[in-house]
């Protein structure tokens, strides 16, 4: 069951941050939660490494899944410069 909860969550971060990022007319539904749920993990680990922790909870990990998708769309937007934005 929280399987699936994070994989909802994961996808609501995922399109939250395409939206924010400008990239939601270039992907997908899959590859929104696919951004987010790797977003979920970065924000997990990054957010920690610079004293900035959220606490547990769906709401805890929506926000740490949007923070981490909006560094993984940067990341790959420095890639894809040139491409679709």
């Amino acid at each position: 069951m929280n399987f699936l909860i994070y994989l909802i969550v994961g996808g609501i971060a995922g399109w939250l941050a395409s939206i924010v990022m400008k990239r939601d007319g270039s992907q997908g539904i899959i590859l929104n939660v696919i951004v987010g749920i790797i977003g979920g993990f970065l924000g997990g680990w990054l957010l920690p490494q610079i004293g900035f922790g959220l606490g547990g909870g769906t709401l805890g990990f929506l926000i740490t899944a949007f923070i981490g998708a909006v560094v993984l769309l940067l990341i790959i937007n420095l890639f894809t410069r040139g491409k679709a934005r």
